[in-house]
């Protein structure tokens, strides 16, 4: 369970990278994280999507 959750996890984090500005990236984070962990995953994916965003822009 722990394992899968991890795995889950990352690949949330993985996809979050995945767009070509802030929006795109936000919103794969988002839809990543609420398939991992509901509501919760969503707003945390999208935050991670908006961070990777601004470090990749750079």
């Amino acid at each position: 369970m722990t394992r899968s959750l991890l795995v889950l996890s990352a690949t949330a984090l993985l996809l979050a990278g995945c767009g070509h500005n802030v929006e795109q990236r936000a919103a794969t984070g988002a839809v990543a994280g609420a398939v991992v962990a509901g509501p919760v995953g969503a707003a945390v994916g999208a935050g991670v999507g908006m961070v990777v965003s601004r470090s990749q822009d750079r």
